[in-house]
């Protein structure tokens, strides 16, 4: 049983997806619980054949719905409950506690930035009900130590891309120069901090004349970053291409992936972009820099360093040959580390170890 808080469309609810996709379903039969009222991915999940719960819990606290959801694993006789993210932490531990069930596995994907002391404590906690505690990446797994959970509890399985729907393209070019746009894929929310790269772009195009900007994705900050593109008179430079179901055929049109984030798990859309053999300009923050190798498959700058960023950027579009071959090495090092196949077998050898499955 996945539990997650909802089921609309982000990065880690796409990770639920290819849990069904891929979970040997000779061996696991998968349910997957939304907490709030169903979104798009729920679709998605019953097309692959799983069942979609959906508890349909408002904004605050439900203590009610730990009930509930400890008799619905109870009806079900769910071997393993599977949370991801705090919300689902808090909610569905305690439930597989109440209902019996013996394994208890939690997923971490993000790095928990602005979590209160309260917060923490709370994690901490609930931490102790939970057979492993996983992150994305090491530097995840660091902070859950530091936050006081025992480091036994901890291990690390980084997030996996699916290489059949995001093949290699490269940047697109006309040979002597990149002339695809600048693409970056994510929500839209203050933690990804678009506003440093939107200034940057500013900058670089001075340098850089006829680059462009796309931005794919849709969040609390689009209104507020528009005023800003237009307050800088870059409306021709910047395109916002809201929420698309098309994003593969987009990175294949992009001449370079960029990841302004002030806080970052490991982000499936760097790491889709880097199959997709596009050279990357990301923050060092989080899990990025276990993805990408600066100066090998893209550049890594300091989380909200402007000139830095439009640096990066220019450097790239000046330097088709090292942009493609940043690329190249991108694909590789994706196909090496960083496949769904190898995330999802992952778990299931953790979902065997502490089962009698």
């Amino acid at each position: 049983m996945h539990v997650s808080l909802g089921t609309h469309v982000g990065g880690m609810e796409k990770l639920l997806v290819e849990f069904a996709r891929y979970t040997d379903r000779d061996r696991f039969e998968l349910t997957f619980v939304s907490l709030q009222e169903r979104g798009d991915v729920a679709r998605e999940l019953e097309q692959q054949g799983c069942s979609v719960i959906d508890f349909h819990k408002r904004d605050g606290l439900s203590p009610g719905l730990v009930l509930r959801l400890a008799n619905q694993f109870r009806e079900l006789r769910v071997d393993v409950v599977h949370t991801h993210n705090t919300a689902a932490m808090f909610y569905g531990v305690p439930a597989a506690k109440l209902s019996g069930v013996k394994t208890v596995i939690h997923t971490r994907h993000g790095q928990r930035l602005g979590a209160t002391k309260r917060q923490t404590a709370v994690f901490r906690w609930l931490a102790k009900g939970c057979n492993q505690v996983v992150s994305v990446c090491e530097d995840g797994a660091r902070l859950t130590i530091d936050e006081g959970v025992d480091s036994r509890l901890v291990a690390t399985i980084c997030n996996g891309v699916d290489l059949s729907r995001f093949e290699f393209a490269g940047p697109r070019s006309n040979g002597s120069c990149l002339n695809g746009p600048v693409t970056m894929v994510a929500r839209l929310s203050a933690e990804k901090d678009v506003p440093t790269l939107i200034r940057a772009m500013e900058l670089a195009i001075r340098s850089a004349e006829g680059l462009k900007l796309r931005i794919i994705g849709d969040g609390p900050e689009r209104v507020s970053l528009e005023s800003l593109v237009k307050s800088l008179g870059m409306q021709n430079a910047v395109e916002f291409m809201g929420q698309r179901n098309d994003v593969a055929a987009l990175l294949a049109e992009a001449s370079v992936f960029v990841l302004p984030s002030l806080s970052e798990g490991i982000s499936l859309t760097l790491l889709e972009a880097m199959a997709r053999g596009l050279p990357v300009v990301a923050t060092d923050v989080g899990g990025t820099p276990e993805v990408v190798i600066d100066g090998g498959t893209g550049f890594l700058v300091p989380a909200g360093d402007v000139a830095s960023m439009a640096d990066a950027l220019v450097e790239l579009h000046q330097n088709t040959g090292a942009a493609v071959e940043m690329g190249r090495q991108g694909r590789k090092r994706v196909e090496q580390h960083f496949t769904i196949q190898r995330m999802v077998r992952d778990y299931e050898r953790l979902y065997r170890s502490e089962t009698t499955l």
